[in-house]
This record gives C-alpha cells, structure tokens and sequence, in this order.
C-alpha cells in the first residue's frame, strides 16, 4: 500500500504523513489526503472493547504509518491524560429523543481540544527528524484559536501566532486568546473577518519572501487549522466512540447504520465523520448544520459554492465563514480522486468566488450529506425549547446542529455538542429569557441553570491581566509574522 499523502491539487506532490503534519498546507494551496484512505478498515468489535486511548492509536497508525507504536502511545497518552474533566473524554448523553456527542469537555470548553491537545505531540515528534523549527499560523473563527495556543503553550522549538476577527469572536473566546500565557505566543485581532484572516494565512504560506526568510531562520511555517491533516485525523477517533457508546448501551447492533448532526462552518468536523465513513463506519447520512452564513446549505442543495454574498455576524461565531476550506478534500474523494477537478474548482472560486460541480457529482454526495441551516431567532428558540423539555442547555452552535437533527426524521441520530454553554454565556441566557451584558456575571447567573459547573478555565480568565493587545490590518499580517519569527524563538 502507497503511504504517502498527496496534494488535492496534484497527486505528483507525495509527503509522509510526518512531512504533511509539518507542512500543514501543500506548496501548490492543496490540502494533503491520503488516496488509500477508503482502503482501511477499522474493527468494529474492537472499537466497542476498547478505551478511548486504544481507539485512538488504532485508527492513528492506519492514517499516521511513519509514526512507530512507541511515538503514537506516547503522544496520545501526553494528550488524553488528566486534560479532560471526564474519563470518557468525549460522553455521549440523551437529550429527549436524540444522542448528543459531548465535545467541550477538554482545557478550553471547545471541541477542538480533542485534536489541539494531540497536535502539538505529533508535531514535535515529527520535527525531531528534521532539526528545525515551527512557526504556527492560524486563523480562527473564536474556538481554534485558544485550544491551539493552550496546546502549543512553551513547546519546545514552536511559535504560534494566530488572527482572530477583530470584535467578532464572543467575550469570553476574546479573554482566551487576549490573556494567553507563553513565550512563544503571538495573538492579534485583524480589522476584517475570519475568511480575510484565513485567506491571508494561506497566502503567507505561499509567499516567496516569507518563505526565505523562514529558511534562514531554520524556520517551517505551518498551520493548526484543520486544513492540517495532524488537526482532522484525531477527531475521527470521537465519531468510532460515539458508535460504541449507542452498541455498548444496547441501543444498536454492531453494524446498523447510524446518521450524525454536525454544526460546522469549515467542514472540518463532518469531514473527520466522512473520513470515518471511510474506514468503515456504518452511517446513513450527515447532516451539515450551518447557522446564517448558509454557504454549505446552498452548495450541498444546488451543486454551486459561492462566496460572493454578504458576511453575516451570528451568535454561532465559529461558524460564521463563507470559504469552508476543507470541502476540498471532500471534493477529491467524491470526483474519483481527480486533483485536476479540484485545482479547476479552488481556481474558480478564487478568481471568480464560485465553482459548480456536475450533476452525477452532487447526487453521489447528497446520497451521504443532508443540510440545514438555522438563523439566530431560530438558535435562541431552539435553546429555550430543549431547555424548557429536558432542562438541558445548550450552546448557540450546538443548538444549530440539534435543531438539524431534530428535523431531520432520523431514527438513530447522533448530534455533535461542540462548545460548552458558558462559553456563549450571554447569548444563552437571551435565549432563556434572562438579561445580562457582563459575560462574567452572565456565567454565574447560567451556573444556577446549567447542570454541569464553570469550567475552570472560564472561570478564571475574569482575574488574568490582558496580554495581548496588538489590533492590526489584514495588510500587516505579513509584518508582524516576519517579526515573530525572531521574537517566538528568543531564549
């Protein structure tokens, strides 16, 4: 079996699974995918006797095959030891007729704390082979943001610098990102919104100047985005999990079909689904759940994605995007494979904000794919309603694929939870028909309701001093890159 992943923009470009984790982004704008991935599969019976841990390095060394046992045990255990409030790391729990996937219970309340505490482990590894150092930079919508700066807090021979859309990212995601500690961290608010940051990001990994100067520097610049293959691949494990929760509960027969709810913005989440889809996971259908800025509801609906459309600010932040980068690599899988298609379709969505996909092509997706799209009034009824049935509270974004979920006439249906309530604790209270400004004040009012505590991390950022201040132009985003370079790797 071929175990190089390739470009989805052209299958000469072959790395190894430790090259395309250091790279993040192919040199030619690709995103990396591994051609033999539909080839795995994964024991079923297995998953259901294993630990979250054992699942975990399972499925990792089918996706990572130049990590040895040794390196995978060891970065999975760094990852998942004592970093979760809960032993199950990702709990399933019925709320009236539908199973929600609990993701928010790791060091900053968001989902991807389960792929950003592992990231940071398989990174180093692999930089031990090359003896050179990492520049992250991301862009993020609110979530990725904090969980990538609390993953690569002080790590060794790392920097991180991420962008976040200036005054559009909720309070408390703000003070994550605003007080976070560490030498090697760089944070700045950039005047425009999460696509203008994430554009740009991209663009600087394929700058010449850029470039150059990293490699006098001995410096890689790579990504915690899930365009990064290190970022998607730990987040199939929870979907396998969710699955042997429903066959350990006696709730499914090992090998019924099961449908999943995802509330995303970048695809990235339902892409990990897809990719366990892939490997042998019996699903029906996903349904993306997508809030306002319904880019993917248009696209999964008529076979055209369009960006030219006005930018909608929601209470689901996270999710407010219309460049959704990781539907390229579901585009690759889908068109047989063909990184000419591909190349052709980011090409025209970059010069022309849309591409369309044939007819034959968006039947075989929405076989698999149903959508949705839910807008603010709709979310805050939704949160009101499932708490006033099951005194169940959920957040804005979890709402949005609960709400996908409900309408969606499925027996068995597992809807992702991808945010703590207390993170979106003003908005949440709207809902619940209480009024509060202060998102501190906001937290503790949403503690008398919520069943699970504050958690510790959002607790104590109303004391920590801000720390990063810089607000800057999408323009100055290469200056200040250029200038941490220097400053993330001084002693």
């Amino acid at each position: 079996m071929n175990q190089m992943y390739v470009s989805t923009r052209d299958a000469n470009k072959k790395v190894s699974s430790k090259q395309a984790i250091l790279e993040g982004i192919s040199n030619d704008g690709g995103l990396y995918v591994w051609p033999e991935l539909d080839s795995v599969k994964i024991d079923l019976n297995k998953v259901c006797k294993q630990s979250y841990q054992e699942n975990a390095y399972m499925i990792l060394k089918e996706l990572l095959p130049d990590y040895s046992e040794e390196e995978l045990k060891e970065c999975i255990h760094d990852a998942y030891t004592n970093s979760f409030s809960v032993p199950e790391i990702t709990p399933v729990k019925k709320v009236d007729n539908i199973y929600v996937l609990e993701l928010f219970h790791g060091p900053t309340s968001a989902f991807k704390d389960v792929a950003l505490t592992l990231l940071p482990q398989l990174m180093s590894k692999a930089l031990k082979t090359t003896n050179q150092k990492a520049l992250i930079l991301t862009a993020t919508s609110g979530d990725t943001g904090k969980a990538a700066l609390c993953g690569f807090q002080d790590v060794e021979n790392i920097g991180i610098a991420v962008f976040y859309p200036h005054q559009k990212v909720s309070q408390i995601q703000y003070r994550q990102m605003a007080t976070q500690k560490g030498k090697n961290t760089k944070v700045y608010a950039v005047k425009g919104n999460f696509d203008d940051a994430q554009s740009q990001v991209k663009k600087l990994f394929l700058d010449e100047q850029m470039n150059e100067q990293a490699k006098a520097h001995n410096i890689l610049l790579t990504s915690a985005n899930s365009i990064n293959i290190g970022r998607l691949v730990p987040q199939i494990v929870y979907y396998f999990e969710s699955y042997k929760y429903l066959v350990n509960q006696g709730l499914i027969q090992i090998g019924d079909k099961v449908s999943f709810s995802v509330p995303t913005g970048n695809f990235g989440d339902v892409l990990a689904g897809f990719y366990g889809y892939l490997m042998g996971l019996p699903v029906e259908r996903f349904y993306v759940a997508s809030n306002a800025n319904h880019v993917l509801t248009d696209f999964l609906s008529t076979g055209t994605y369009s960006r030219n459309r006005d930018f909608i600010q929601t209470i689901s932040p996270s999710m407010d995007i219309l460049i959704s980068s990781n539907l390229e690599r579901l585009l690759y899988y889908m068109s047989g494979k063909d990184t000419a298609f591909v190349k052709k379709c980011m090409d025209d969505l970059k010069e022309k904000g849309e591409y369309t996909i044939p007819r034959e092509m968006l039947d075989k997706i929405q076989d698999l794919f149903g959508c949705g799209y839910v807008n603010d009034y709709e979310t805050k009824e939704v949160i009101k309603d499932v708490y006033e049935q099951t005194k169940e509270v959920l957040d804005p974004h979890t709402a949005i694929g609960y709400s996908v979920a409900q309408n969606s006439d499925e027996d068995m249906i597992v809807s992702l939870a991808t945010a703590s309530p207390y993170k979106f604790s003003v908005d949440v209270l709207s809902a619940l028909g209480q009024s509060c400004e202060n998102e501190f004040e906001a937290m503790k009012q949403l503690s008398k309701i919520c069943s699970d505590p504050i958690p510790q991390g959002l607790k104590e950022l109303e004391s920590l001093p801000i720390l990063h201040k810089d607000i800057i132009e999408i323009e100055e985003m290469k200056d200040v890159v250029l200038k941490a370079m220097e400053e993330c790797f001084n002693d």
